[in-house]
């Protein structure tokens, strides 16, 4: 005769579920058309923040072509904010590599110049639409 016994489950607590961090993508147009990889890449891309703009901490904003200059640091920007200001931090892609920046002058230089480019892009809803016809004509 065969026993079989069964070791009881073990729970695991799991911890509390935090809201997810407000995420802001600033994205020119450009960006946005330039088919890196390959049609079916380049859709696959787009499907992607198309996806990750309908999560509500998620805001996708794009600069389109007609709109205004604005002011731009010529490479990729991170700009990591949160309720204690001495933890900011400002991540830059440049040539040489990823900096990172902490200093308080620079952080309002980069804020500010965040803040105008933003001003100078389309609200989310009509990001989206603008967006959903790019990924239609790729």
């Amino acid at each position: 005769m065969f026993n079989r016994t069964r070791k009881p489950k073990r729970v695991r607590a799991t911890p509390p579920q935090r809201e997810p961090p407000q995420c802001t993508a600033i994205i020119h147009e450009a960006a946005l058309r330039m088919g890196f990889g390959g049609r079916e890449v380049a859709r696959a891309q787009l499907d992607h923040v198309m996806k990750m703009s309908e999560q509500p901490h998620v805001a996708v904003r794009v600069i389109p072509f007609y709109g205004t200059a604005f002011p731009t640091v010529g490479h990729g920007l991170d700009y990591a904010h949160g309720p204690v200001p001495a933890l900011n931090t400002a991540q830059l892609d440049a040539a040489h590599g990823s900096e990172l920046i902490d200093s308080v002058a620079q952080l309002a230089k980069y804020r500010l110049i965040l803040d105008r480019m933003e001003q100078a892009t389309l609200e989310p809803a009509p990001s989206r639409d603008l967006i959903h016809r790019i990924t239609q004509d790729t």
